[in-house]
């Protein structure tokens, strides 16, 4: 065997191994993703951490899989490129109804009482009301089109109060894609007025990245379910008996201040499918699912 037959057959023993590396590693990871709801870096970081985490409890090799929109996050879901995702209440209901027998496991102890806020420009002359406030040929945006807290529910709203759809009530409907550019949008004058996830706006508040002269809370809806982590059906069937168990129970145990801040949740609690019947009867009451 000449020099170069040799070469030849060393390459491609070692991509070979290398496949069967790769094919091995991605049969026994298990993967999980999010919504992007936020800032991508902060997601990041946020859910790094998570996997570390549940990598220490579940003994397995555990990997966060960053998506760009909603839509993909379901998708990724339903496809099985992920197990397990943390999705908002619509998402979760989407996902769930093209993957029978998948379940809603966790939620943060305030996901059982979410809610969202409107937010308006201070060129409105708005100011925070108990009332749902005079909003009617404003300029408005809502966040991603499949969020809970930044589309889903405050539509529901603007159309039990305002008797219109958004695109007859506002002068201008937009979707800004996450929570963050809908504050940034408003605070910039882009939009008169929007609807937040009430922890983003909270924690962006605290964190001193709201200009309250310019930007402020008019009106806050009743609360929701929202939030929740949900697995997949076939969990057991590929990581061993009672693994989503594992996973449950290492999720409810999660109590590191710094990934629970990172949330922000308090602690995580039991969820279960029925939890989030009310979201899916308000998705069919507003079209958004048959």
């Amino acid at each position: 065997m000449n020099k170069m037959t040799k070469l030849f057959v060393l390459c491609a023993l070692t991509l070979s191994v290398n496949v069967l590396v790769s094919i091995n590693v991605s049969a026994t990871t298990f993967t999980f993703t999010a919504i992007p709801d936020a800032d991508e870096s902060q997601l990041r970081t946020r859910f790094e951490k998570v996997a570390l985490y549940l990598e220490k409890k579940l003994g397995v090799e555990v990997k966060y899989v960053p998506v760009k929109s909603y839509s993909a996050a379901v998708t990724a879901f339903k496809n099985n490129q992920v197990q397990l995702a943390w999705f908002g209440g619509l998402s979760g209901v989407q996902a769930r109804r093209l993957v029978p027998g998948s379940k809603a496991i966790a939620q943060g102890y305030e996901d059982q009482f979410f809610k969202s806020y409107f937010i308006a420009h201070y060129s409105t002359g708005l100011a925070m009301s108990e009332n749902f406030p005079d909003i009617t040929q404003k300029t408005f945006t809502f966040g991603s089109k499949g969020s809970t807290s930044g589309r889903l529910m405050p539509q529901y709203y603007i159309e039990q109060h305002l008797k219109e759809k958004p695109q007859q009530a506002f002068k201008r409907v937009g979707f800004s894609g996450d929570h963050s550019r809908t504050i940034a949008q408003v605070q910039a004058g882009a939009y008169q007025v929007g609807a937040v996830n009430y922890t983003v706006w909270e924690s962006a508040l605290a964190a001193g990245k709201i200009d309250t002269n310019k930007v402020k809370v008019i009106w806050e809806t009743p609360v929701y379910p929202d939030y929740q982590w949900t697995i997949r059906a076939d969990v057991d069937a590929k990581f061993g008996k009672h693994f989503a168990d594992k996973v449950q129970t290492a999720l409810l145990n999660m109590d590191s201040p710094e990934l629970l801040k990172s949330f922000p949740r308090s602690s995580f609690v039991k969820a279960e499918n029925k939890d989030f019947q009310p979201v899916e009867d308000v998705a069919k009451q507003i079209g958004l699912i048959d």
